[in-house]
């Protein structure tokens, strides 16, 4: 039996403090997996089609923030240098290789965004290779006494705060800004917007650069925590898409709970459950499953329906 499991079966105070600093991990994995849902709401809405590559164009954007924090600048200057380079990269992404397809069936819409993850992973691995890398937090090292014996790491607070953040800036984008509301009408209904003077065509380049930004936040928050390589976007996708179902793919901040939710549940059973670590992907695989057969829309989406 594992030392977690142990102090996970005391009771008491410290079977407490152990209770209470796995929620607050399972908050800050959920709150990586609610930026990345978000970003796939954001293109949902935009194409109504998951994007299987979102993983992959955050481990890219990681790889960018790594090499220029290798080059020297601070991290905290790399982020949203990163961000700004995904954001347009995304958009000539979205330009050159999606919008050729648009209008085709499902099925070859599917096949090229297997195709634009395996080429994405490709290039990813022969440009920065396949070896594991450090990188360094956004935040001081460290850890926080909150109460009493219930100590957590800064960066596990600062991911938390980060995910607050990005959550309220795009809140505040959807609601109150010309582009936004833009954004969310051609989400709601191609056609009427053209009608209304909104340029289509901008605004699906732009939802695609925006996921693609909040998309490298994930990227960068979660990558401290697991080291950075290739293959570190599949995880991250599966449970941020199990969060995204859960929560609704049409509902951006209904994902983002459900990305929350995620993250709890995948801490809770890591430490209670036996071999729970070994299991963790399977969780999201039942909970994509569950929430396909149960309720298709999620706890707050809408039901969509098309005329045939």
């Amino acid at each position: 039996m594992t030392r977690p499991m142990k102090v996970a079966r005391q009771g008491g105070r410290r079977g407490m403090i152990f209770f209470f600093e796995q929620l607050f991990i399972g908050l800050s994995l959920g709150g990586i997996y609610a930026i990345l849902a978000l970003s796939l709401v954001v293109i949902y809405k935009s194409t109504g089609h998951v994007n299987l590559a979102q993983g992959e164009m955050a481990v890219f954007s990681t790889f960018l923030a790594w090499t220029l924090v290798h080059a020297g600048v601070p991290v905290w200057a790399a982020i949203p240098m990163t961000m700004v380079a995904s954001f347009f990269g995304a958009i000539a992404l979205e330009r050159l290789v999606v919008r050729p397809f648009n209008g085709a069936n499902d099925l070859v819409v599917v096949a090229v965004f297997v195709g634009l993850f395996l080429g994405i992973h490709s290039i990813v691995g022969a440009i920065w290779k396949y070896d594991v890398k450090p990188f360094p937090s956004a935040f001081p090292n460290g850890a926080v006494d909150l109460m009493g014996g219930l100590t957590i790491r800064i960066h596990t607070l600062g991911s938390l705060l980060t995910t607050f953040l990005v959550l309220a800036a795009t809140w505040f984008f959807f609601k109150y800004t010309r582009t936004g509301l833009a954004l969310r009408a051609v989400a709601d209904n191609h056609q009427s917007s053209r009608l209304s003077g909104v340029n289509v065509s901008l605004m699906l380049a732009l939802g695609w650069g925006l996921a693609a930004a909040i998309g490298a936040v994930a990227g960068v928050m979660i990558a401290p925590v697991t080291f950075l390589d290739p293959s570190i976007g599949l995880a991250p996708l599966i449970f941020a898409l199990a969060g995204a179902l859960l929560g609704g793919i049409t509902s951006p901040f209904g994902a983002a709970f459900g990305g929350l939710i995620v993250g709890v549940l995948e801490a809770m059973i890591s430490a209670y459950v036996p071999y729970g670590v070994e299991f963790r992907e399977l969780l999201a695989l039942g909970l994509i499953l569950s929430v396909l057969l149960v309720k298709p829309a999620g706890l707050f989406g809408v039901v969509v329906t098309r005329r045939v």
